[in-house]
């Protein structure tokens, strides 16, 4: 599937230190696709920190955390299959899980680097746990934001009509409030900040304004509702490297006693809690910003 340049990207996106736009072809169930991913930073830091989104977002979620850190990292943002402006899927059922990983596994082998360091939001978070639970994985420092080894059948529940099923808005403004709504968890934003999570999450097509995404990725959500917690305890029981938890005080994907255990075993995630945020925190400020900075910093030289 084809794919327009992301005209919201500076002019000067080709040129470092900021925001390059690449791809790269991934093989799933039924063929192949691409997968985009934004590349910040120096393209030849040998130190690489992979940020990867939620359900229905996209790379550009990371804008204001790979500006921060692209002095350090070649930060690399990639857009999941079937958001932004990566393929779409042909058979709405692979959308899962070990596509996602598989996809990764192809990317980190594209970046040609033997070891990355993860910050992964809900989805991404999810993903990046799997991979950080194999064997001679590549990943040496994970940051999960807002996501664990237990989802809640509630939050399911209430992310599960949404996803895939946004009309098409009559105007630009009439999609932002649409984002506002469904996003409300997010916390108190500027409009600034909305601004930018609708420009980044939506398009211009025949007759108003369409949503970044295959509506597709919510079939398998209606094929199969949950209606009880996922539990994912022995593939966090699993993972080895050192890993810093992110929670929105209020999420009701991510519940503070599962947040806790997860202090406990597995990794012993360190826990720093974002006050008035539900699901999940959008890593857009300085506060959301800074834990996160100093944990993977600190793994600096020993990778």
């Amino acid at each position: 599937m084809s794919q327009n340049p992301d005209s919201s990207l500076p002019p000067s996106a080709d040129a470092a230190p900021g925001p390059r736009r690449r791809g790269v072809q991934c093989v799933g169930p039924h063929g192949l696709h691409r997968m985009s991913y934004l590349e910040w930073g120096d393209a030849n830091n040998p130190e690489v920190l992979v940020c990867v989104h939620g359900l229905t977002r996209n790379g550009r979620d990371f804008d204001d955390l790979a500006r921060a850190l692209a002095p350090h990292y070649r930060v690399v943002c990639p857009d999941v299959v079937g958001r932004g402006l990566s393929s779409w899927l042909p058979v709405k059922d692979d959308y899962q899980l070990p596509t996602y990983v598989a996809d990764m596994i192809t990317l980190i082998a594209r970046l040609d680097v033997d070891t990355v360091h993860w910050v992964g939001t809900s989805m991404g978070g999810l993903i990046g746990m799997i991979i950080a639970s194999m064997p001679d994985n590549p990943i040496r420092r994970l940051v999960l934001n807002d996501v664990g080894p237990v989802i809640t059948a509630a939050s399911l529940a209430r992310i599960g009509p949404y996803v895939g099923t946004a009309p098409v808005f009559p105007s630009f403004e009439a999609a932002e409030a649409y984002i506002r709504a469904v996003s409300a968890p997010f916390g108190h934003l500027s409009d600034a900040q909305w601004r930018h999570l609708t420009e980044s999450s939506v398009k211009e097509v025949e007759g108003g304004w369409a949503m970044r995404y295959d509506p597709g990725i919510g079939d398998p959500f209606r094929k199969t509702p949950t209606l009880e917690d996922v539990s994912l305890w022995p593939i966090y029981d699993a993972i080895g490297c050192p890993t810093l938890l992110l929670r929105g005080a209020e999420s009701d994907l991510l519940t503070r006693e599962t947040a806790d255990e997860m202090g406990r075993r597995g990794p012993r995630a360190r826990l720093v809690e974002v006050p008035g945020v539900g699901h999940a925190p959008t890593l857009m400020d300085a506060a959301q910003i800074a834990p996160i900075r100093d944990f993977l910093l600190a793994g600096e030289g020993g990778r």
